[in-house]
């Protein structure tokens, strides 16, 4: 069998069950360690047979619901490959855009400091902090997570691409307010997905709950963080969030609560949802 006869076959029999067609080159690419471009020259050799079961085992746990980034173990952020497993949530485009906006407002708050301290709560996979820590190197990162195993899994990742976090174990602020630490910049992307709204079964089924459920209304660990965050941030800090498109009311409400007389603003994201949230605490007037 010709790559050309086996991504068609692929193709088909994902077609045929409303699966995304895409898949059977992206996976192929992916077990052959070669980029899309090449694979199109490639078309008309043989399949090697150990690389024929290994596709078709990867094949037949997507189609039985697993995630590709799972099968594959791994996904981009940001340009760079980080491992994911079922132990963390799988990095989203969105998330990229969270990076991008704090790399933008590192420029315009804290232009002159020589160091900066930032922190990702809640870091999973550690895409985040790691992208923070590799882009913009007057950062000193920190990063907490309550699952031990995300926290591999992201150690993993840091020392891959050979980035200096500082990993801590433990429930949201709490590691960073039991060793007395402050920051300048305080970043999260907490689970924020209502305990009751229905998701997608290949999303629900696969990923870890935890980093997906946030309350009966999505903002339970926003409350909880915008209660505590006071305690560790520096005179002057910026807050970053990611948040669910459909909460800008209750979030607003949740800020100006917890924050009154704080300047904040909710950007929204390249298809025009709003999907960040920005606190400036003394930053401004």
């Amino acid at each position: 069998m010709t790559i050309r006869e086996l991504i068609r076959q692929s193709e088909a029999m994902l077609d045929e069950k409303d699966k995304d067609c895409n898949v059977a080159k992206v996976l192929f690419y992916h077990l052959a360690n070669t980029e899309p471009h090449q694979l199109y020259l490639m078309m008309d050799e043989e399949v090697d047979q150990d690389l024929l079961k290994e596709f078709q085992a990867g094949m037949k746990r997507y189609m039985d619901g697993e995630p590709i980034q799972y099968v594959k173990g791994k996904e981009t952020f940001f340009s760079r490959d980080f491992i994911v497993n079922e132990n963390v949530l799988i990095p989203r485009y969105e998330t990229e855009e969270l990076v991008e906006n704090i790399l933008y407002k590192i420029d315009d708050y804290f232009d002159a400091y020589e160091k900066i301290d930032l922190c990702d709560i809640g870091t999973g996979s550690g895409a985040i902090a790691i992208s923070l820590a590799l882009e913009e190197k007057r950062l000193n990162v920190v990063a907490t997570d309550i699952s031990h195993e995300a926290l591999e899994v992201a150690k993993l990742n840091a020392e891959a691409l050979n980035a200096n976090v500082q990993f801590f174990q433990g429930d949201m602020l709490a590691p960073l307010i039991e060793r007395d630490m402050k920051v300048d910049i305080f970043v999260s992307n907490p689970p924020y997905i209502p305990s009751q709204q229905d998701i997608e079964s290949v999303v629900k089924d696969n990923e870890p709950h935890v980093a997906l459920f946030g309350g009966q209304d999505g903002l339970y660990f926003y409350r909880k963080i915008f209660s505590q965050v006071k305690t560790i941030l520096n005179k002057r800090a910026l807050l970053a969030f990611e948040m669910g498109f459909d909460q800008r009311e209750l979030m607003q409400e949740a800020v100006e609560s917890y924050f009154p007389d704080t300047p904040y603003e909710i950007i929204k994201d390249i298809n025009g949802k709003d999907r960040m949230l920005f606190i400036y605490y003394h930053l401004k007037g």
